[in-house]
């Protein structure tokens, strides 16, 4: 009897927070990106630059972001707005995204630099694999 009345306070507890609406628009924001991120993937497979892009989305994941901060004016000593990149302090946003952008730009350069000898590790391994 009593784990009777703890199943169905159990499944009433779980309809009511299916059911509630922070819960709903959780669900609903997940399935909307994933139809995007299909949608997205569907659309690469037709465009020959989608591997270009998506080198440079991997790589800019790995730089961190432009901060804005700030500080006093060395000169005056009024609030001024900097912007931070990997320690260094730029005077404008485009400063700041130009270096950043070069940086991601290196990373991905790298990461096709590495790609020749990846692939032919992946051959070798797969001939050895083979025999």
């Amino acid at each position: 009897m009593f784990y009777d009345l703890v199943w169905v306070s159990a499944v009433i507890l779980a309809g009511i927070l299916l059911l509630h609406p922070r819960v709903l628009g959780a669900v609903r924001g997940f399935d909307a990106r994933n139809r995007a991120r299909i949608a997205a993937e569907q659309k690469d497979r037709r465009d020959a630059q989608a591997h270009f892009r998506r080198t440079l989305e991997l790589a800019s994941e790995q730089v961190e972001a432009i901060q804005s901060v700030t500080v006093a004016d060395e000169r005056t000593g009024t609030p001024v707005t900097r912007f931070l990149f990997e320690g260094q302090a730029f005077a404008s946003e485009a400063e700041a995204r130009e270096v950043r952008d070069a940086k991601v730009r290196t990373i991905a350069r790298g990461f096709y630099m590495d790609l020749p000898a990846a692939l032919r590790a992946r051959r070798e391994e797969d001939r050895i694999k083979g025999n």
